[in-house]
């Protein structure tokens, strides 16, 4: 592949020449790169598509943001199939939520733009002594993200006009007490059961395959008796690390970004806080309400008397099951550890002050500030290092892309070897021998499927020649040559004998376990004596008693009006059981608070449902189509 190209370039670039520039002239240079630039597209919405291009670029943002938020992540996650569908979906979303925004007339004020940037925690971390925002400061913020500040705002106003379209659906959403309940009680509905079991490795014993029926077995199931297609490899990496190591920094700049960035470096400040809760059921009438919030001011007046006796009322009244055997105590949090009018409050009181009434999806709270724990600010010595750090894979990023392009050009053009590479750009050139297509744990780098699929294309099997240079990670791109192959071959019966008896063993055990289980099956509800069934368990869809969840569910899902109930459970190739239900029992009883909490939980659940629904209703408004099929998950363990 590509032969032809690379021994006749010279002839091919005139004649592209010859093509090209009349193309410029009737259509324009910048007609000529929109069209190259379009993409195959992968979805559409709206009549708009998505592009193959655009899909890629937002999918490596993505992954840049998830590695930066968690460092430890496995790269393979997300590089799976998976996780780039998943980020199709997002911008799909986007689009179908951006059209409805456009769509109803939904827009985001200036005041409401204003509020939603105040409220920003990083930006906010950039006000001056005085109050004012440093905005060089933030400019620099919003340009390590790509953006100009202009750029920046307008993507929050989308963002949050966006935002309106669900938001009427989902802030609405509540179920009635009552179905609440009904959901409830027949979800985490108990059943006492007695189960046996037929396990097939109890009826190995029972099979001796003669020579015969092992040679027949082979000879039917030759797929399973393949050894792999192997292949020796040697590899490049280039990353944003090897940059690092030559970028120089500039005191100045070190400087600079330790003024701007040391509080926030530091840490934020945590307080400790106590609190006395009390609950407002999901659905409550305004007269209950009311009746919560007059009980709540008179425990509020006897806490503002007597301070000192917070943690004796908060044992005694409060409905957090959490904190009320502690007097309330809720111990140090920060920021976003509470929800938003908690939080509010908690970070406005002075030590030791007691708040008003303060109204959240919870209930009513009374909350007493305990403690202030402050950090220290860091000194430029002992954060330099750690700054420097920082700007060095900052600047490494950018160098990245200028650098990866000679390099992916270089694997390209010189495609016999990558030992120019190497030198080039003073890389390791290093090597793997038995690399199969399925990616192993222990590989590095070469468990990469985009990778794997490269390696074993046709064109890298038959010439030897040099992959693509493959993206394998956000600022990691990898390339590699077969050295040697070795085709995939049906391993020959006396190689693998052994595993051939224990399969068919294991085949023929799982079958007679099942035939015994059946036979079994129907004796008993022909009214045979129920002998070799276990003890009884009761059993729920939270409290499984160790059954798995295929027995789990065939217990659960047994017809109660006629009990006992019988059920068969087939369970492949670890055998079979039979479950008896003898008895239907209500859920336990849960206190009041953890009831309440409860509904509370099956109210947001119902709303989450509500707008997923009227999501998928503007999916179907707007046209969505997805042009690329979504991946199949791997098949889970058996159980």
């Amino acid at each position: 592949m590509f032969d032809s190209i690379r021994n006749h370039k010279k002839y091919l670039m005139g004649f592209l020449m010859i093509l090209i520039i009349p193309s410029f002239v009737l259509f324009g240079i910048q007609g000529f790169t929109d069209f190259n630039n379009r993409g195959e597209p992968v979805a559409s919405v709206d009549g708009q598509d998505i592009t193959k291009i655009e899909w890629d670029q937002a999918h490596q943002a993505e992954s840049q943001r998830l590695r930066e938020a968690m460092p430890t992540i496995d790269a393979k996650l997300l590089d799976s199939d998976q996780a780039r569908y998943a980020t199709l979906e997002r911008m799909v979303r986007e689009r179908v939520l951006a059209a409805a925004a456009q769509k109803f007339n939904l827009y985001t004020s200036d005041q409401r733009l204003a509020n939603e940037l105040q409220g920003n925690e990083m930006i906010a971390a950039l006000r001056k002594p005085d109050g004012s925002l440093d905005v060089e400061a933030y400019r620099q913020l919003v340009a390590r993200q790509g953006m100009t500040p202009e750029m920046f705002e307008t993507r929050v106003r989308t963002d949050l006009s966006q935002r309106q379209v669900v938001q009427g659906i989902q802030g609405s959403g509540f179920a009635p007490d009552g179905l609440a309940q009904v959901s409830l009680n027949a979800f985490f509905e108990r059943r006492e059961v007695r189960v046996a079991r037929f396990a097939a490795s109890d009826f190995a014993a029972r099979v001796s395959p003669s020579d015969a029926e092992i040679e027949t077995f082979y000879n039917a199931n030759p797929a399973l008796f393949q050894a792999p297609e192997q292949a020796d490899v040697e590899y490049l990496v280039l990353d944003t690390t090897a940059l690092q190591q030559s970028i120089v920094l500039a005191e100045a700049d070190v400087r600079a970004y330790y003024d701007q960035n040391a509080a926030r470096l530091s840490g934020g400040e945590e307080r400790r806080a106590s609190h006395i809760l009390l609950s407002v059921p999901a659905g409550a009438s305004a007269a209950d309400k009311d009746k919560v919030r007059e009980r709540a001011t008179a425990l509020l007046t006897q806490v503002r008397q007597a301070p000192q006796t917070f943690a004796e009322v908060a044992k005694a009244n409060s409905q957090d099951p959490g904190s009320a055997a502690n007097g309330g105590d809720l111990d140090f949090f920060g920021r976003g550890a509470m929800v938003k009018p908690f939080e509010d409050v908690v970070f406005s009181l002075a030590k030791g002050g007691i708040s008003d009434l303060v109204e959240t999806e919870f209930g009513f709270h009374i909350i007493q500030l305990t403690d202030i724990k402050a950090p220290k600010v860091r000194s430029f010595a002992e954060m330099r290092a750690e700054i420097e750090a920082s700007l060095k894979k900052e600047q490494a990023q950018k160098q990245f892309a200028e650098t990866a392009e000679a390099f992916s050009n270089m694997v390209y053009e010189q495609a016999d070897s990558l030992q120019p590479a190497a030198d080039r750009f003073k890389l390791t050139l290093r090597t793997a021998k038995g690399l199969t297509r399925q990616p192993r744990p222990d590989a590095g780098v070469l468990a990469n499927e985009r990778l794997l699929g490269a390696i074993f294309a046709p064109d890298s099997i038959e010439k030897k020649r040099n992959t693509e240079a493959v993206e394998i990670a956000s600022g990691q791109l990898a390339s590699a040559r077969v050295v040697q192959y070795t085709a995939a071959r049906t391993q020959p019966l006396a190689e693998v004998r052994d595993r051939v008896r224990a399969l068919l063993v294991a085949q023929r055990s799982a079958e007679l376990a099942k035939s015994e289980g059946m036979k079994q099956l129907e004796a008993w509800k022909a009214g045979g004596e129920a002998t070799g069934l276990a003890a009884a368990l009761t059993v729920s869809r939270d409290k499984a008693q160790g059954l798995t969840q295929p027995v789990l569910n065939a217990a659960l899902s047994a017809d109660p009006r006629a009990l006992p109930a019988w059920v068969g459970v087939d369970l492949g190739d670890q055998g079979y059981a039979v479950v008896k239900v003898d008895k239907v029992l209500p859920r336990e009883t849960r206190e009041a608070p953890v009831l309440a909490q409860e509904v509370q939980q099956y109210s947001q659940w119902w709303a989450s449902a509500e707008s997923q629904a009227y999501y998928e209703a503007l999916k179907e408004r707007f046209k969505v189509r997805m042009l690329v099929p979504e991946p199949v998950a791997a098949p889970a363990a058996a159980r």
